[in-house]
C-alpha cells in the first residue's frame, strides 16, 4: 500500500471519530465500562493467586528427632535429607534455637511458661526444617523422610510433622479459588468483547448508506475497510488507555497504602512493577483486538451491495 494511500486512511479514520461524536462518546465509553471491570477482577485474580503461592511457599516439613541421636547420626540424617530429589534446602534447628523460636512465638504473656527449661532442662528435641521444591508434594516427601528410620538402630528420627491434614485441605481451597478467579474473569473478558463489539457495529451501521455509496462508485474493499479499521483501533486503544490509568493509579496508591497502615499488614499484595506489564499489556491489546475484530465483522456485512 502506498504511502499516501495510508495517509488519506488515517485521516479519515480520525475524521469518522470526530464526525460521529456521540457514537465514538458510546464506543470508547462501552469499551472503558467493560475493561474497567474486566481488569478490576483481572488485579482481584492476581492478587489471590499471589496469596495462594505465598501461603504455598510457608509449607515445611519438621523433623524432630530423637533426643538421644548422637551428632554422626544428625549429619548422616542431614545427607541423607539433601541426596531427596523433591528437597530444596534442609535447616538444622538445634534445641537452644527451637526454645528461642517457641519464646518468640508464644510472646511476652507466654514466656513465663518456658522459665526453668534452659540447658539440660530443655525438653525439646533437635529438628531438621525441610522445604520441598513443589509444596504438593510435601505428603509424599514426609512419608519417604519417615521411612528413612528403616533398617535404623536406634531410630534417628522421632517424628515427622507437616501439617497433615491442615495442608491438604489449604490445597483444596486454594485450588477452588484459582479455578473460581480464572472463569470469572474468561467470563468477564467474552462479555466485554461482546458488548463493545455491538457497540462498534452500531458505529457502522449508522453509517451504511456511507459505505453503499462508496462501495457503488467503484471503491475496492480493502479501501473501504482501512479507515473503519483505523478508527476501531484508534476506539479500542482510546477506550482501553482510560481504564488502564484508573485502575493502575489506584493500585499503586493500595500498595503504598498498605505498607504503612496497621489494618493491612497482614495482607502482602502483589508488587505494582509485577501487575502494571500484565494489566497495561493485556488491556490495551484486548482493547485493539476489539476495535479491529469489531469493524470486521460489522463492515463486512455492508460491503455485499
Amino acid at each position: 500500500m502506498k504511502s499516501r494511500t495510508m495517509a488519506r486512511h488515517l485521516r479519515e479514520g480520525f475524521r469518522n471519530i470526530i464526525r460521529n461524536g456521540w457514537m465514538t462518546f458510546a464506543s470508547i465509553s462501552s469499551i472503558t465500562i467493560s475493561l474497567f471491570i474486566l481488569g478490576l477482577f483481572l488485579l482481584l485474580s492476581l492478587n489471590v493467586n499471589y496469596v495462594a503461592d505465598q501461603i504455598e511457599k510457608q509449607v515445611e516439613i519438621r523433623v524432630y528427632m530423637d533426643l538421644n541421636i548422637t551428632e554422626d547420626q544428625t549429619n548422616q540424617l542431614k545427607q541423607e535429607l539433601n541426596a531427596l530429589p523433591e528437597v530444596q534446602k534442609v535447616t538444622f534447628v538445634s534445641k537452644e534455637q527451637g526454645l528461642e523460636d517457641l519464646r518468640n512465638r508464644l510472646g511476652e504473656e507466654g514466656k513465663g511458661f518456658l522459665e526453668g527449661f534452659e540447658g539440660d532442662e530443655n525438653p525439646l528435641p533437635p529438628a531438621f526444617k525441610v522445604e520441598v521444591k513443589d509444596p504438593r508434594q510435601v505428603a509424599g516427601v514426609a512419608d519417604t523422610i519417615n521411612k528413612l528410620n528403616e533398617g535404623k538402630e536406634p531410630k534417628p528420627i522421632g517424628s515427622v510433622k507437616y501439617g497433615q491434614g491442615t495442608v491438604e485441605n489449604m490445597f483444596k481451597i486454594t485450588e477452588i479459588v484459582r479455578n473460581v478467579g480464572l472463569v470469572l474473569v474468561a467470563l468477564l473478558a467474552f462479555t466485554s468483547i461482546f458488548l463493545i463489539a455491538n457497540t462498534i457495529k452500531l458505529t457502522i451501521v449508522a453509517r451504511r448508506r456511507e459505505i453503499s455509496i462508496m462501495k457503488l462508485v467503484g471503491a475496492t474493499n480493502a479501501f473501504i475497510r482501512w479507515p473503519f479499521f483505523i478508527e476501531g483501533a484508534l476506539l479500542g486503544i482510546g477506550g482501553s488507555a482510560i481504564p488502564v490509568a484508573v485502575l493502575l493509579y489506584g493500585y499503586n496508591k493500595l500498595v503504598e497504602s498498605s505498607k504503612s497502615e496497621l489494618s493491612m499488614v497482614f495482607i502482602k499484595l502483589k508488587p505494582f512493577a509485577e501487575v502494571s506489564y500484565v494489566i497495561a499489556g493485556l488491556l490495551l491489546c484486548l482493547g485493539f483486538l476489539i476495535g479491529i475484530w469489531g469493524s470486521i465483522i460489522s463492515v463486512r456485512k455492508f460491503l455485499k451491495v
